[in-house]
């Protein structure tokens, strides 16, 4: 058990930074807004972008990868969605909830952590999972909220402005262009090597204690807090740390046989709590966002033993 707190402990060291940073005043309340966008639109971009540039079609050529972690972030966005909706939630809403209980923290977390764990062999699995996250699910989520808020719209508008969203993410346009770039078999230049290298190894760093002063900033609400707010939190991060990553290993190593260090990959990517992805969205539409936040804030700390447990069993370390 030890070991895998050692392992577990520079990761979660930089978020304690950034979360004591903040509590303590020493970076102010747009710092975590700030850096959260530094990694948004430079270092992660960067880092997405040459990791898909030196990468082979036979590293991305993973149909089974990509089946299982899509299907069990799909099936468990529905079934939230489903579930949330019968309870009487709004769209909009139970979209956010959804996402909540079914996005995994691969961006900030996924890639510090399977660096430790699997070394550069989890790099290509890693952005594939952040691929499917932050432009499938994520841009799935964006559509519902869409048609919830605005009924009216023709659907032909709706497509286009979701498309128009997506193009302007860098976390979807980065491996796009890397892809392409790579399928031109051209080399690229040194000196822009070093800057993609410089740029993309302070992502993962920075986007960590971007995640601390997150979790750290006290947030008010305009209208009080549902009574089943806390109860709704724990139920979603339940389902984030427990069910996502149990369907995740049933679909990677029974149903698809995967090898075993891909299932491992795998399942630890699941196994990552939430990330901010879904209260951004909460806050972008000035929808109800405790229950978002404090599903981060279960998800992020109950990570710590859930991860723990779970790399006991995990038998390739990079």
């Amino acid at each position: 058990m030890f070991s895998t707190f050692t392992i577990l402990l520079p990761v979660f060291g930089l978020i304690f930074a950034g979360f004591v940073c903040r509590r303590r005043g020493l970076l102010g309340h747009t710092a975590a807004s700030e850096l959260n966008k530094f990694v948004v639109w430079l270092a992660l971009p960067a880092l997405l972008f040459d990791i898909m540039a030196h990468a082979t079609w036979q590293q991305l050529d993973q149909p089974a990868f990509i089946a299982t972690f899509s299907i069990a972030c799909a099936a468990l966005f529905v079934l939230t969605l489903v579930a949330r909706l019968m309870g009487g939630r709004h769209l909009a809403d139970a979209s956010v909830d959804a996402i909540a209980a079914s996005y995994p923290n691969t961006g900030y977390i996924g890639f510090p952590l399977c660096m430790i764990l699997f070394g550069t062999a989890s790099l290509t699995p890693t952005t594939i999972a952040t691929i499917l996250v932050a432009c499938v699910l994520f841009s799935g989520a964006i559509v519902l909220i869409e048609v919830g808020l605005q009924t009216e719209r023709a659907p032909h508008k709706l497509g286009l402005k979701v498309l128009a969203a997506l193009l302007r993410n860098p976390l979807i346009v980065s491996p796009i262009v890397g892809a392409l770039f790579a399928a031109t078999h051209l080399p690229v230049p040194q000196s822009a090597e070093t800057f993609l290298k410089l740029l993309g190894g302070a992502a993962s760093p920075c986007a960590l204690v971007s995640l601390g002063l997150f979790l750290a900033e006290k947030r008010s609400s305009d209208r009080p807090a549902r009574p089943t707010t806390q109860r709704d939190s724990f139920v979603l991060t339940a389902v984030k740390l427990f069910v996502q990553p149990a369907l995740t290993w049933w679909l990677a190593a029974r149903v698809f046989a995967l090898p075993l260090a891909l299932v491992e990959m795998a399942v630890v990517l699941a196994a990552l709590p939430t990330g901010t992805g879904p209260y951004m969205l909460a806050e972008f539409y000035r929808r109800e966002a405790d229950v978002t936040s404090r599903t981060i804030l279960l998800s992020t700390i109950g990570s710590l033993v859930t991860l723990s447990a779970l790399l006991l069993f995990v038998r390739h370390p990079g």
